[in-house]
């Protein structure tokens, strides 16, 4: 079984820190997780960031997760992908990549996490929890209650895939979150616009950990 992390960082584009800052602040806080997130850079730059992402994240022996941009997958040390189509065909991407790479896909419903887990997939973001504007979308909140709910019917289904709250998730949400029974947490503007980017990670790493 892969190791997912409970806490995982994203890194978003944001006009005060860079994601390679992003990803050497996270690992300085103490990150074993980070999934570079950047939806708005051609090939030649993504792979700029990446590389150097991948040096930092080796020296702190932290997993680097890559959203979407399959079409990289052999082109840096990436170790694995998350895919934020909820209608990717995950089946032909586990295997073009292999059982080797971590893959992750994003969720909104039961129907998708179900999905996901019957075609391979090694953990889900399920959200938005909340409004966040690091990545507006138009799906519906999932409430406290439907993870509650949702976790014991995947568990009554005998579905053990690790699902991680996400969408503007806050330090004080995080309690309540986890006695739902989900696996953790995925967190970005909380911390990357805090005053203190490596005091707030490490709150909700306490958090997260209880």
């Amino acid at each position: 079984m892969k190791y997912i992390e409970k806490l995982q960082y994203i890194t978003h584009d944001i006009p005060h820190l860079t994601h390679i800052e992003q990803a050497q602040n996270a690992c300085e806080a103490g990150a074993k997780w980070i999934q570079y997130r950047c939806l708005t850079k051609a090939d030649d730059e993504l792979l700029k960031d990446i590389n150097a992402i991948a040096e930092i994240c080796d020296d702190w022996g932290t997993t680097l997760i890559v959203t979407n941009h399959i079409h990289l997958f052999g082109k840096a040390d990436i170790q694995g992908f998350h895919i934020e189509d909820m209608d990717a065909d995950f089946t032909s991407i586990r295997e073009k990549v292999g059982d080797d790479i971590t893959l992750g896909g994003s969720a909104n419903t039961i129907e998708n996490l179900i999905r996901l887990a019957k075609s391979g997939v090694d953990y889900a973001g399920f959200g938005p929890f909340s409004i966040t504007e690091t990545k507006p979308n138009d799906y519906p909140l999932i409430t406290i209650e439907q993870y509650r709910s949702t976790i014991k019917e995947l568990k009554a289904l005998n579905i053990t895939l690790p699902v991680l709250a996400v969408g503007g998730v806050k330090t004080y949400d995080v309690e309540a979150l986890m006695q739902t029974g989900i696996y953790g947490i995925a967190v970005s503007g909380a911390i990357n616009f805090a005053d203190d980017f490596i005091e707030a990670y490490q709150d909700f790493y306490d958090a997260v950990r209880g």
